[in-house]
């Protein structure tokens, strides 16, 4: 083996044997702290991965019952929902298992490559003071109030958009848009001022 050859291997071995070094006991405790109060992140994280696919099958599914006959869409809409909450029922808990199970070895990897034990200490003293839970209970009010007023005036303007983009993806697909009933007659034209 050339010595250049050598020297690769040396600093490759090195390299990984750095990457794999386990933390030392106090970093890994403040570590393990760390990762515990992490464990909640597997509901958010879990409704977020569902949340998404869901609801654009949400709307693509109302968009193709307005196409069914009326009398069949009542039945049609009970039997989707079932089905949503049958894909729920089972994929939810399977979720939260594989993210529960991935928050430890990811989280610890993470907080140890970024992280030294002065400032897991910093970070463990903020989570467990009383100051971060009341601002941790806080910001999900927060959030929920700035949802609902923002909605409150912009949900109006993005249901008319939503209608908008609906219809406008029906037409480009040949389809009468959702809601929509017959086309209008054009309205007769004013009658021409008497003079």
């Amino acid at each position: 083996m050339t010595s250049r050859k050598l020297g690769l291997a040396l600093a490759l071995a090195l390299t990984a044997g750095t990457a794999l070094a386990e933390p030392s006991p106090a970093k890994k405790t403040l570590i393990d702290k760390i990762v515990a109060q992490q464990q909640g992140l597997a509901e958010g994280l879990t409704a977020n991965i569902i949340q998404g696919p869901l609801s654009q099958l949400t709307l693509a599914g109302r968009a193709a019952l307005m196409q069914l006959p009326a009398d069949k869409r009542e039945a049609t809409a009970k039997a989707m929902d079932g089905e949503l909450k049958k894909f729920v029922d089972e994929n939810v808990p399977y979720l939260r298992d594989k993210i529960a199970k991935a928050v430890p070895s990811t989280a610890s990897a993470l907080l140890d490559e970024r992280f030294n034990e002065d400032e897991l200490k910093q970070i463990l003293a903020w989570a467990e003071s009383p100051v971060s839970q009341k601002f941790g209970l806080a910001n999900v009010e927060l959030q929920k109030a700035v949802a609902q007023k923002v909605m409150a005036e912009a949900g109006p303007t993005l249901d008319g958009r939503f209608k908008a983009l609906n219809a406008s993806v029906a037409k480009h697909l040949g389809a009468p848009a959702p809601g929509a009933s017959a086309p209008k007659a054009a309205p007769a034209p004013a009658p021409a001022p008497k003079k």
